[in-house]
């Protein structure tokens, strides 16, 4: 496997994995089984007025991630510096514009829309809110594809800062960050996880996040059935819950990527972004050849998803 492989694998994992729990975001486990039968949602389905393979503003805002950290590069600015930060705000900006467009209006989250409509740019040192919501850990895992290390984690952590201010919704994304970052570079699962826990325990209001993860590992080694160990985890509303339920998916089924976002869209809480996340896990470590070919045909916006894994693999890769 090849790292171009890992690069698509990673951003057409995650957008698939969106698309995948979108049509069933706001529904309960009961209410999913009930609609598609004891195994759940298992398929990409139309939903809304949209077709199958469409994501929601979780890829929107990924894309948009990647963006600003093209823009940054193309204009030079300093590996890590605070340019690559605003370039990736003034990227959540344009992405804020399409959301008066009804086709482009895919739930967005509260907390994004009302951080950049305030006219400020949080920061680690001068957050805009104490909001630990999922939006910030759902947009930073192509941030592993740039950066490595505790670099990866401090970029992850700053971009989700930009309008989560809670320290369990940024840390988790400087986690996801990080986590990425070790796959791409051949890392096993468990060694990704026990590297990124390393820098996470250096930063202030690490141990919910610390918690959940360690919850997560837990309870997929030691053979808890999916829906309870979700249940435990929690919904994934908020970032710890969500990289944890993602975490799990990813142990529970670390060589099958169909599995491990199935998983993470049928449960009870936030669907899309846990099955989204598992995605991206799963696409970097396994590879895009893992990912079902007819899931790829379907997914939303293909060519520009392939053209920026392409992009990011020839500058970074």
């Amino acid at each position: 496997m090849g790292m171009l492989a890992q690069f698509r694998g990673c951003l057409l994992g995650l957008a698939i994995g969106d698309a995948l729990g979108a049509p069933v975001e706001f529904d309960k486990l009961t209410a999913i089984r009930a609609r598609f039968g004891p195994d759940g949602i298992t398929d990409l389905i139309p939903w809304h007025s949209l077709p199958a393979g469409a994501y929601t503003d979780d890829t929107q805002m990924t894309l948009a991630t990647i963006r600003g950290m093209l823009a940054a590069h193309a204009a030079g600015e300093p590996l890590a510096g605070e340019g690559w930060t605003v370039a990736v705000y003034r990227a959540y900006l344009d992405w804020l514009k399409t959301q008066d467009d009804p086709a482009q209006r895919r739930a967005p989250g509260n907390t994004c829309l009302g951080a950049l409509q305030s006219g400020k740019m949080g920061r680690l040192d001068a957050a805009l809110n104490y909001s630990k919501g999922c939006g910030g850990v759902m947009r930073t895992a192509p941030v592993g594809l740039a950066f490595r290390g505790a670099e990866a984690f401090r970029q992850g952590a700053e971009f989700a800062v930009i309008t989560h201010g809670h320290p369990s919704g940024y840390l988790s994304a400087g986690f996801m960050a990080e986590l990425i970052g070790h796959l791409l570079d051949g890392a096993s699962l468990d060694e990704g996880l026990d590297r990124s826990s390393e820098t996470l325990r250096i930063y202030a209001g690490h141990e919910e996040t610390l918690h959940k993860v360690a919850q997560a590992r837990a309870l997929a080694g030691n053979g808890t059935a999916i829906d309870p160990a979700i249940r435990e985890i929690g919904e994934g509303w908020v970032g710890e819950e969500a990289l944890g339920v993602a975490i799990f998916c990813s142990l529970r089924f670390p060589d099958d990527y169909r599995d491990g976002i199935i998983a993470g869209a049928n449960h009870d809480g936030d669907v899309d972004s846990t099955a989204s996340m598992a995605g991206a896990i799963l696409g970097t470590k396994l590879g895009v050849e893992a990912i079902p070919a007819e899931w790829i045909d379907k997914i939303e916006n293909r060519q520009e998803i392939e053209s920026l894994a392409a992009e990011m693999y020839k500058i970074w890769g």
